[in-house]
């Protein structure tokens, strides 16, 4: 397994732990996060929030790694995104309560490295998916406070 492969099983498995410190640490220090389904991103400090948003809204979140693939210094990681929506779920649009209903989500992550560290992450999850899942995709509007 090659160190930018093992960077980002590292990285994975951080937001899992929800180590904030860690997360931010994975990134050099010009790093970027974009969230494609939600249309935010991240830098820097801001790295953390991520984590600590989607571990908040999703307490047992888990991201179920089916295949990696590699070309230089791009990693791209097919995975579904798992966990129970017990927390609020903080978007750039508003916030969605807790609904108690569980999600596993199709995801498509993308990384670019740098020297061992991720120089820029494209994620790509399922939002569609994922708020049909949570029982909000038809009521959007009157689910967000």
């Amino acid at each position: 397994m090659s160190e930018n492969v093992e960077a980002v099983k590292r990285a994975y498995e951080t937001a899992e732990k929800k180590d904030l410190e860690g997360w931010i640490d994975a990134f050099t220090p010009d790093g970027v996060f974009t969230d494609f389904s939600v249309g935010a991103q991240y830098r820097g400090r801001e790295l953390a929030d991520t984590v600590r948003n989607y571990g908040t809204a999703f307490s047992d979140m888990h991201r179920e790694l089916y295949r990696i693939y590699e070309d230089g210094d791009v990693v791209i990681v097919q995975l579904a995104l798992q966990g129970t929506h017990d927390g609020p779920l903080t978007l750039p649009f508003g916030t969605l309560p807790p609904t108690g209903k569980k999600m596993d989500a199709p995801c498509c992550d993308v990384f670019e490295m740098q020297d061992g560290k991720i120089k820029r992450f494209d994620c790509y999850p399922e939002g569609s998916i994922i708020f049909a899942q949570l029982g909000v995709l038809t009521h959007l509007a009157d689910s967000l406070s």
